[in-house]
């Protein structure tokens, strides 16, 4: 299907001609016209797969061919689970309202909070946000959302895992009305979570699911080694780095001192390696990426803050490092290469830490994964076996002898009892004698 047969405003159509696009993806597809009629929306695709314009086409669209509810609030809020997803989604944001009337705004955390009130103060039209940082505006008053048009939760099961659901919640009653449409997105609807947030906040909401995550990526080749311990993670990844014919690799690590240490080793090797965590400024986190997409560094070090919303197609190789906590995580990270028709390549270093989280892909993917191994260094890991459920049939036999049977103590013989004038006697009863009345004198 074409992007001109959704029936989308002829503005709209101008600046998609940007992107070169012609034809619309299964997920637009199918998401803009049920957008476009109003209903509500509950969408599940996978990364990459181009479903940031899926809600953000039809929310300009309404703008252009309705009238505002109020002159001051915003008529369209997106929230993202982290600031490098809602930066991006700003962009594409901003390259559709090309010639339009209309402005936008971020608002993330990291960045100075009286600036954004004063950008807040210009009425924005449009908002991107981490839910954080908005929900902080609205308690402080600095922004109403009494004539919301449209409220569009993007990577909704990232944000409930980050623990933002409180927020989400303030968000949803502050811009409650009836005509207020909502779409949300995820990487899976069968989260309990997001199935719960759903049916708080949609109204009778249309379901999509396009590529479930576990769907098998074709530009991707996926190996996993296994790992005795860190140093041989460390000699698995210098020998992947110095084999490999890439252009940019990102290395998804779990803590921030590893993304450190990591980058100091590597740039001790000459290879132009940075490090990225949540312990950045946000000024300090656009300079790398900013750097990142325009090459100055050949290799992104970072933690899961960088599993989504990184759309660099000059990524050719993702490296577990190690594995993700949460599994869905795996997913969003590989989606970081093998972008735009382009192959790549992700490898995943799996130690004995790691290995109840590569179970979880592994039943996750619903694959068989198997293991490569590098000539000359093989490991002795070799995985760890499920233990075996204890046998309920016959009780387990033991070599303890049989205890002795405790003694019972002997019950006291009953005496023998006689009668002396129906009183009973032998049991020291005492028998009083009769006393002989005393005489009495004339």
């Amino acid at each position: 299907m074409k992007f001109k047969e959704l029936g989308l405003d002829n503005r709209l159509m101008k600046n998609l001609d940007h992107y070169s696009f012609k034809n619309a993806t299964e997920i637009q597809q199918q998401a803009i016209p049920v957008a476009l009629a109003g209903k509500d929306l509950l969408a599940s695709s996978k990364t990459g797969s181009g479903k940031t314009l899926a809600f953000v086409l039809p929310m300009l669209h309404k703008a252009l061919k309705s009238k505002a509810f109020s002159a001051k609030d915003p008529r369209g809020v997106i929230l993202a689970p982290t600031r490098e997803l809602a930066r991006q989604v700003y962009g594409e944001l901003r390259t559709m309202l090309g010639g339009l009337s209309y402005t936008a705004t971020l608002i993330v955390g990291g960045e100075n909070f009286n600036d954004q009130v004063k950008a807040l103060r210009k009425y924005p039209r449009f908002i991107v946000a981490t839910p954080g940082r908005l929900a902080d505006h609205l308690e402080h008053r600095s922004l109403f959302l009494d004539g919301l048009d449209t409220l569009v939760l993007d990577e909704a099961d990232r944000m409930l895992d980050l623990g933002f659901a409180p927020e989400l919640m303030r968000i949803h009653k502050l811009a409650k009305h009836r005509r207020r449409q909502t779409l949300m997105f995820s990487a899976t609807l069968d989260h309990a979570e997001v199935h719960d947030m759903a049916m708080e906040m949609l109204n009778a909401p249309k379901r999509i699911s396009i590529e479930s995550g576990n769907a098998h990526h074709t530009d991707i080749d996926q190996k996993f080694y296994l790992c005795d311990h860190l140093d041989h993670k460390e000699a698995l990844l210098h020998r992947i780095i110095a084999d490999a014919d890439y252009n940019q690799i990102m290395i998804f690590t779990a803590t921030r001192s590893d993304t450190e240490r990591l980058t100091v080793e590597l740039n001790k090797l000459n290879l132009k390696a940075v490090a990225l965590s949540g312990g950045l400024t946000q000024t300090q986190r656009n300079t790398i990426m900013s750097q990142f997409e325009r090459t100055v560094f050949k290799i992104l070090v970072t933690t899961d803050i960088a599993s989504r919303g990184i759309d660099i197609a000059n990524v050719s190789h993702v490296i577990n490092f190690d594995m993700p906590k949460h599994t869905e995580e795996y997913v969003h990270r590989v989606g970081r290469t093998g972008r735009a028709g382009n192959k790549g390549m992700a490898l995943s270093l799996v130690g004995p830490k790691d290995w109840d989280s590569f179970k979880r892909v592994e039943s996750f993917l619903q694959q068989d994964l198997t293991f490569d191994v590098l000539e000359g260094l093989k490991g002795k890991f070799k995985g760890i076996k499920p233990k075996k459920p204890a046998f309920r049939g016959k009780a387990n036999k033991t070599n303890k002898k049989p205890t002795a049977a405790k003694k019972v103590a002997k019950k006291p013989v009953k005496r023998d009892k006689t009668f002396h004038t129906n009183v009973a006697v032998g049991d020291a009863v005492f028998i009083p004698k009769k006393k002989t009345p005393p005489k009495i004198d004339d």
